[in-house]
């Protein structure tokens, strides 16, 4: 097999269970970890689809083999994986999970110590190693060590942060969905304990996803009936390793990734403290409007939660995320943390005494079109080109594809790295302005 029948991003590999993704190269790139990292101690936690253990006795086995002691979380959620590696002080962590992909793709998402993915240099580097193999190996593997209550880091830094008293006075009504997903052994007591009354749908580990992991509106509509029956205040849909949050106001009506992780900015700089924040370039605009008016400066970053991150370190920023639902606050860790991103909402609403629509109703509006268009990477250089010829005038970014700005819209085009496509992402007020201009630029990219 060629490691390039992988789809390899700077946060680790995923693939197809038995096909792609196949004992013998699992047990290979976690012997490259362990390599690499040159630690003794490798925390490993899984979500919840059927091939975990296997996948998990795979990386256990190549760690074992290079002289690694394996500790074995269990099921955990990804943020909350990130923080016990923090917090414990471990050298490198493994995340067995493959985040919104289907039941049947699994994936190891690799952190180093500190609880940081990879930068792309260290990825890189670790590439090297796999394909050199040139482990260091030992005649006298280490057991597995297993941990009890993992998540107890992760819940204790969010207790301490948030204002419980003011959210157990207000008591919210809240609609859990986390997809029989990693978040699913913990999230019910979580909230609980928050103060909130709780029901949970999808809570049951099945086996299966009783959805499509990705908590997207189209994927959450049990989530928004659910809201509806039981006159919650709010929903929260998580995906299959928790590290993204949807949110679903008290009508039912799905607020979309993006102004979940708006609502959760505003409740962060009002109440916790004003900051700079830090988005990627590809999250919507109603973020500048957000920054402009609690006086903080935004800044935008490549995609990739390690590129927000490495920027926030850099900017000295307390908050950031990504549109697609993924909400940082460093007072608990530099990681997207679907957790974290609930209790700021709930304070949200203990402290303003509105309800989630008036709350979303008081930021601009703007209409998103995605999509994705096949394209070698030749062939998407060249487009890039056309297209950045097609549009000048606009305000331009190319350090991640081509971003190009005008005052009523703008657009971002991005080249994949394991796939042979172009992302094309369009937002404007206007929903007619922003699909004209995303069926204009997909018709630049078919001519």
């Amino acid at each position: 097999m060629r490691i390039s029948d992988l789809k390899i991003s700077i946060s680790g590999i995923r693939g197809i269970v038995g096909k792609s993704l196949t004992p013998q190269l699992l047990i290979k790139f976690s012997e490259a970890f362990s390599s690499y990292i040159s630690g003794d101690r490798i925390a490993i936690a899984t979500d919840t689809r059927p091939s975990g253990e296997m996948v998990k006795h795979a990386v256990i086995a190549g760690i074992q083999s290079c002289g690694g002691s394996p500790l074995d979380l269990g099921i955990l959620p990804i943020p909350s994986l990130q923080i016990f590696t923090s917090e414990k002080k471990i050298d490198g962590a493994i995340s067995i999970t493959a985040s919104h992909n289907p039941v049947q793709w699994n994936a190891l998402k690799l952190i180093k110590k500190g609880g940081f993915f990879l930068f792309p240099f260290e990825a890189e580097e670790l590439l090297d190693f796999y394909y050199q193999g040139k482990f260091r190996r030992t005649g006298f593997p280490k057991e597995v060590k297993r941990v009890d209550d993992p998540f107890a880091p992760h819940k204790g830094k969010i207790l301490n942060f948030i204002d419980l008293d003011r959210i157990k006075k207000r008591r919210p009504k809240v609609v859990i969905d986390p997809c029989g997903g990693a978040a699913a052994p913990y999230v019910k007591a979580f909230l609980e304990e928050l103060g909130a009354e709780v029901k949970c749908i999808n809570c049951k580990i099945a086996g299966d996803f009783p959805r499509n992991p990705e908590p997207i509106p189209e994927n959450i509509q049990d989530l928004c009936r659910t809201v509806i029956s039981s006159g919650a205040d709010i929903g929260f849909a998580q995906d299959a390793d928790a590290d993204r949050l949807a949110a679903v106001d008290e009508k039912g009506f799905p607020l979309g990734e993006e102004y979940t992780l708006a609502l959760a900015a505003c409740s962060f700089l009002r109440y916790k403290q004003k900051s700079p924040i830090v988005v990627n370039l590809s999250t919507s605009r109603v973020m500048e409007d957000i920054a402009e008016k609690e006086g903080v400066a935004l800044f935008r970053s490549k995609v990739g939660e390690i590129n927000v991150t490495r920027l926030m370190i850099d900017k000295k920023a307390k908050f950031g995320g990504e549109g697609n639902g993924g909400i940082i606050a460093s007072d608990i860790h530099t990681c997207r943390d679907s957790f974290t991103g609930m209790a700021l909402l709930l304070e949200f609403l203990a402290r303003s005494r509105k309800s989630v629509s008036e709350l979303r109703a008081e930021l601009p509006s703007y209409y998103m079109v995605k999509s994705k268009k096949r394209a070698s990477y030749r062939e998407g250089k060249r487009i890039l080109n056309q297209i950045r010829q097609e549009f000048h005038g606009g305000k331009l970014n190319t350090q991640d594809g081509l971003r190009i700005e005008f005052p009523d819209f703008w657009f971002h085009l991005r080249l994949s790295n394991t796939e042979p496509i172009v992302r094309i992402q369009v937002e404007s007020s206007l929903k007619q302005t922003a699909v004209e201009i995303f069926d204009h630029v997909s018709n630049l990219i078919s001519e």
